[in-house]
């Protein structure tokens, strides 16, 4: 069993960061250029992890597998970034997010963690917008706010609906200043297939070079993981399609913890599936319900354009249950209630899987000009991907994978299980519970590069006495030669099908039995399932080519094998945890349709230990004790 000591500083909730700051040791700014560390993924976590940690004096190795990190998955984030400043006099405060997002994620987060997450807020936007950030600003020159769902005050910053790009943006300039300065040597084209672990502690990783085939090690004295998260488990997601989880489950292999992998979040407003020909799904902006309203008509199966459906033959569903927040009802809440309304045989469109999102009157009362100014780059991607025109017709949308909550275990201070490995961003599991919060996501990854790590692995390398190894060590070898074996047996299988075949076939299986709705049969039968198409991926999988050169089937053949494993830990998590919560909805826990918790239970993080090759996994549970907070079922109603 693991020791899961999360290291929560002791104190006044309000003074824990800045009392954790004052103790940590320190580097002397003289010694940091004798240290060096790896950051591995450069999107908004890595990107502002390794120019801080550069700008500090450290030497930096990233390392990501695009041809630059302008690629990163991060760019693709629409909406906004919280935080609690509090510019539309409103109500807002430190305290105010902190509550939202403890109770956003259905009381499943550290309130620690959380708590720092919304004190680093105010600080992000300062940082952006020094670094040139162009967010949004009212007629005056104020920075302008907009609202999100599962909050009652307008604290989400925006650039149109590029905000991810702008942001990532800041931080891609921040990195190539460091790069020019060469404080930071940047590696493309490298993907990371190990962890390298030295007497217990994280001392490098094992890359393959995309385009070589070349493997290599690299050494440092301190590894960060900004990998992103495993939403692509499902085939279809929002995310990029390169999106993976191969870095944290090789990490998980090696003996990091991984944290409630259940806990994926599905998002109410994307463009629904439109065939079996499709490999990834469209996000449509969660800020679009702040102005547009979600409705299906009240008969079932009703066929009629909706401009032919009286307003009084309309149920607007979201106003209808959850008058408190109405179409700003958090993700997880919103996605079930489209989920049920379709299911009643009244959604729309091909199949009946979609839910008409409709701007009619918020066109009528504020002008398209004013819509097409704040959303007008949404309204363009919707209508060159469906054809319909969203000024004149109302949006069609359904739920998809989105964000994983689950991820990496860490402590306070960014840490996993393993010593000298800190995990940033959605790579981890820290900050947003059963359930993230729209806008959140940003949020966390900025302050977790900018503003923890740069203090916390600090600490770690000042208080740690590490041996100098180099990548000539024996463990830095056996690693190479891990990964060398597994490219040879890919390579050797020559099987009849894809490696796309198994991942759409994983992705189906997830969906139905790991998706919106779980059941303790489903899980059960996906487990079997699982287990059956892993027999068959490593005895009939397909990798055409070599590993000497470009092979994009052999690439993905080790994304999928991850996958494949990780599908199976997730429905092991979602079977042992007999509760509803945020984005795990166990059909036989609920109240009238509700997420019913179990807190005397289930109040805990749940972190998997992996125990070898073709055993179970171990399950350790760390305790999340709540003394700021009363626990209380989730109402938006």
């Amino acid at each position: 069993m693991l020791d899961l000591n999360a290291k929560t500083p002791s104190g006044p909730l309000e003074q824990k960061w800045d009392q954790h700051r004052f103790s940590m040791k320190l580097v002397n700014p003289a010694n940091k250029r004798r240290h060096s560390v790896i950051v591995v993924g450069a999107g908004l976590a890595g990107a502002s992890a390794a120019a801080t940690m550069s700008e500090l004096g450290y030497n930096v190795s990233c390392f990501v597998y695009h041809d630059t990190p302008r690629r990163a998955h991060s760019i693709a984030a629409q909406g906004g970034i919280n935080a609690a400043k509090n510019y539309q006099n409103d109500g807002d405060s430190i305290r105010r997010l902190f509550y939202d997002t403890i109770k956003g994620g259905d009381f499943r987060a550290r309130e620690a963690n959380v708590y720092r997450l919304a004190q680093l807020s105010v600080n992000i936007i300062d940082q952006c917008v020094a670094q040139g950030v162009p967010f949004a600003r009212e007629y005056g020159g104020l920075l302008a706010n907009r609202s999100f769902g599962g909050a009652q005050v307008s604290r989400t910053f925006y650039a149109r609906g590029q905000t991810g790009q702008q942001l990532l943006l800041g931080a891609y300039s921040a990195l190539e200043r460091q790069i020019a300065l060469k404080g930071v040597q940047m590696h493309t084209f490298e993907e990371m297939l190990d962890v390298v672990v030295v007497d217990g502690h994280a001392r490098g990783i094992v890359t393959r070079n995309l385009l070589t085939g070349k493997i290599s090690s690299h050494a440092a004295d301190a590894v960060v993981l900004a990998t992103g998260g495993y939403g692509n488990v499902f085939y279809l997601s929002t995310n990029a399609m390169l999106s993976n989880t191969t870095a944290t489950w090789r990490a998980y292999k090696k003996g990091a913890a991984f944290a409630n992998p259940c806990y994926t979040q599905i998002h109410p407003t994307c463009i629904p599936v439109s065939g079996d020909h499709q490999s990834k799904l469209t996000l449509m902006s969660e800020s679009l319900r702040n102005d547009g309203r979600v409705w299906v008509p009240i008969k079932r199966g009703d066929n009629r354009a909706p401009s032919a459906i009286p307003e009084a033959e309309r149920d607007y569903f979201l106003e209808r249950k959850y008058p408190s927040f109405g179409n700003l009802a958090p993700r997880d809440i919103s996605s079930r209630a489209a989920k049920e309304a379709c299911d009643d045989g009244r959604g729309v469109g091909p199949g009946g899987l979609g839910v008409y999102l409709d701007f009619a009157d918020a066109i009528k009362r504020l002008g398209k000009d004013t819509i097409a100014e704040r959303y007008g780059n949404l309204f363009d991607m919707y209508q060159r991907i469906t054809d319909e025109n969203p000024y004149e017709r109302p949006m069609r949308i359904y739920p998809a994978v989105h964000y994983t909550m689950g991820g990496l275990w860490v402590d306070y201070n960014l840490m996993s299980t393993i010593p000298g490995l800190h995990v940033a961003g959605e790579a981890n599991f820290s900050d947003h519970g059963a359930n993230r919060l729209g806008a959140s996501a940003l949020m966390q990854g900025l302050a977790d590069g900018y503003f923890v790590l740069p203090y916390t692995i600090g600490d770690y390398i000042a208080s740690t006495k590490l041996a100098k190894v180099d990548n000539t060590h024996a463990e830095f070898k056996a690693a190479e030669e891990s990964v060398r074996a597994q490219t040879k047996r890919f390579l050797e299988i020559k099987g009849k099908r894809s490696v796309d075949s198994f991942h759409k076939e994983l992705g189906k299986i997830m969906w139905e039995y790991c998706g919106m709705a779980r059941t303790q049969e489903g899980l059960t039968k996906a487990l079997e399932l699982i287990a059956a198409l892993k027999g068959e991926f490593w005895s009939n999988v397909n990798v055409p080519g070599s590993g000497d050169n470009l092979n994009q089937a052999l690439e993905n053949a080790g994304r999928v094998a991850d996958f494949i494993e990780l599908g199976e830990l997730m429905c092991r998590d979602a079977l042992a945890r007999e509760e509803s919560c945020g984005g795990h909805f166990r059909v036989e826990y609920q109240d009238a349709g509700e997420a019913k918790r179990n807190d005397d239970d289930f109040a805990y993080v749940a972190a998997w230990e992996f125990a070898g090759e073709g055993k179970p996994p171990i399950l350790n549970k760390e305790p999340l004790v709540y003394e700021n907070v009363h626990l209380s079922t989730r109402s938006y109603k």
